[in-house]
């Protein structure tokens, strides 16, 4: 057997329950392994390279077709909800349908913070299909405390995402005790260093974490939503359905957790946070005939 960079493999120690994506490979003290990203979840994972079994392509189509139709079918319970937010606030700006329908709307400014880039692309296709305006950047997870601030002052979003790979190893330690994760410490920082600049939970609104993160550390940083309150795996796109949510609510309206959270593909085992204020903003008139 011969495992390759980027290579679609499975763990036989763990019954080949998740595919990961092989993205290097090492070799310390004589072992050789293999450090893997999830290929649908927000997981990294280290593993002996003898651990490891390559997926055949039909097995990896089954798969991803298992995958795509709980994603499909949580776009969907995702996409009513938004449509609801919509014509429950044209029924509010029109007085009832008593007024000309001539206004327009401002959905709130995403920031995408994401420690690989694979996974960021695929939000991004998420995010424009549902219409969120988004700026996205691949950055590693280390060094995101490190760009945050400078990022935020230029391009000055509505929504932050602090996002990427994570994992909690108990051999470094006890489930509380922040240093036994991957990268949970790096968000925790990188959420900090938001809360410098905007200190404010409702002018910034900010998800973070990963498979398994400290979630109890990044809600004390000061992050609206975080994962993982059961140290479970994340779906890739878990935060993109969180934010857009917010993203299309109108500031007036408080957000109630369990509304963000019932349409995610993880749930409440997965993902929590606090009340949060939404960010969408209406205006009038609105006259197309400006518009090219």
């Amino acid at each position: 057997m011969n495992i390759k960079l980027m290579d679609i493999v499975a763990r036989r120690s763990y019954n080949c329950d998740i595919l990961f994506r092989v993205i290097d490979i090492r070799e310390e003290n004589g072992q050789k392994y293999a450090v893997l990203y999830g290929e649908d979840f927000r997981l990294i994972a280290d593993s002996p390279y003898e651990d490891l079994v390559i997926i055949n392509p039909n097995d990896r189509v089954k798969r991803k077709q298992e995958y795509r139709s709980m994603e499909e079918q949580s776009f969907r319970l995702f996409a009513q909800d938004v449509e609801l937010l919509k014509q429950k606030q044209e029924y509010s700006t029109t007085d009832g349908y008593s007024k000309p329908n001539n206004y327009f709307q401002i959905p709130g400014k995403v920031l995408h913070l994401d420690g690989d880039p694979v996974y960021l692309q695929k939000c991004l296709s998420m995010y424009e299909k549902i219409g969120v305006p988004v700026y996205g950047i691949h950055c590693h997870e280390k060094e995101m405390a490190s760009r945050v601030g400078p990022l935020l002052d230029f391009y000055r979003p509505d929504i932050l995402v602090i996002t990427g790979h994570d994992a909690y190893s108990k051999a470094k330690g006890k489930v509380t005790d922040i240093n036994a994760y991957r990268h949970s410490k790096h968000f925790v920082e990188t959420v900090l260093e938001a809360r410098k600049r905007i200190p404010h939970l409702d002018q910034l609104v900010i998800f973070a974490g990963a498979c398994q993160s400290h979630f109890e550390s990044l809600i004390r940083a000061g992050a609206n939503f975080a994962s993982s309150p059961s140290r479970i795996n994340i779906h890739a796109l878990d935060p993109v359905y969180i934010v857009a949510k917010i993203s299309f609510t109108p500031f007036m309206e408080r957000i109630n957790v369990w509304d963000v959270l019932r349409n995610t593909l993880t749930g409440e085992k997965g993902l929590g946070g606090v009340e949060t204020k939404g960010v969408l903003r209406t205006g009038m008139p609105y006259h197309s005939v400006y518009e090219e």
